[in-house]
């Protein structure tokens, strides 16, 4: 009872990678808590899935087992979730920023009237003084995310209403195991006391996945660009030295909107998240919405004309220039000092 929830996506009987980040940070919050940290699991053919989930660190994972929830439908996972809380009564559930997190977050948090901050970049444990109530909450759930238009970082709380819901985007989080060893609690539930036979209604009959063009999450160097890079034609001096230095090419929201890049390159709040070893950004402001996906990059190097862009401000190198300018010679450099 009040415990800590993460609920966990699965495709093809593997657990998502932004279930498996919820699962690491929901760890570190449950330890400053005091509570155990919990899983909830929805599909079929789950035998040997507690060998995934529970070592990082899960005390109880809940398994629903049936050939029905998978793959992924509405009203099953939110009859689910619902019940479950009821019984259960968690104070936080976490869920991914998916297109599976984006439909059953609202529909668990109306159906509990709990509240649900989408899209959060971090996650903390605080208190809360209401002055003109005169009441100091303790132990909240901190959820942190970009806010009108990205101008701002609010931090949004819910004091009165349980449980506290948050989704957070891929990548925003490390994943880490915590114990291959861990021993947690496996329940398997039977899923008729939770969900009934009209949930069942939508059946999938057939499913099409296209696989992504390329791997930015998965690169260790991301060559990005922004509006600054001024053309589509530019752009593929980007494409070059990413060619060149074995990379992937990234965009700001900016870039994506005016057409240098396709939107599936955009990184950012609106786009997706990276971690890379190296990060260039090229032409690239430094608005609060595109560094919420890279500001983890272990080594930033930005490329700009303007010495006062934001960005300079967070990079690890500065090169003032133009991108027309300095990435020929840094393709140039590159090839005669890697013979």
């Amino acid at each position: 009872m009040n415990n800590l929830f993460v609920y966990c996506e699965i495709e093809d009987g593997t657990i998502a990678d932004v279930s498996l980040e919820l699962l690491t940070k929901g760890r570190s919050l449950s330890n400053r808590l005091g509570c155990s940290l919990e899983a909830v699991v929805a599909g079929s053919s789950l035998a040997g899935i507690e060998k995934q989930v529970l070592p990082y660190g899960v005390d109880k994972l809940h398994v629903f087992d049936d050939v029905r929830l998978y793959p992924y439908t509405s009203l099953p996972h939110t009859s689910i979730l619902v019940n479950l809380f009821k019984q259960e009564q968690p104070q936080i559930c976490l869920m991914g920023a998916t297109v599976i997190g984006r439909d059953l977050g609202p529909r668990v948090s109306s159906a509990l009237k709990s509240g649900l901050t989408a899209d959060c970049t971090s996650l903390e444990i605080g208190a809360h003084e209401d002055k003109k109530a005169g009441v100091t909450y303790d132990n909240l759930l901190y959820q942190i995310r970009p806010a009108f238009g990205g101008n701002i970082v609010a931090t949004i709380i819910n004091p009165d209403n349980r449980p506290q819901m948050a989704t957070v985007r891929e990548g925003v989080m490390k994943k880490e195991i915590l114990d291959p060893e861990y021993k947690g609690e496996v329940v398997r539930h039977e899923v008729g006391k939770y969900v009934t036979d009209t949930d069942f209604v939508l059946k999938v009959i057939s499913r099409n996945i296209q696989k992504a063009k390329h791997n930015l999450k998965g690169s260790p160097i991301i060559v990005s660009g922004g509006y600054g890079v001024g053309s589509r034609e530019n752009f593929k001096l980007l494409f070059d030295l990413a060619k060149v230095i074995n990379g992937e090419v990234g965009a700001s929201r900016a870039a994506v909107d005016a057409g240098f890049c396709d939107h599936d390159r955009q990184i950012g709040q609106t786009g997706i998240t990276v971690r890379p070893k190296i990060y260039i950004a090229c032409g690239i402001s430094g608005q609060i919405q595109h560094i919420a996906g890279m500001q983890d990059s272990s080594i930033i190097i930005s490329i700009n004309s303007d010495p006062a862009a934001p960005i300079n401000s967070i990079a690890d190198y500065v090169i003032n220039g133009a991108i027309e300018e300095v990435i020929p010679k840094m393709i140039k450099y590159y090839k005669k000092n890697s013979k």
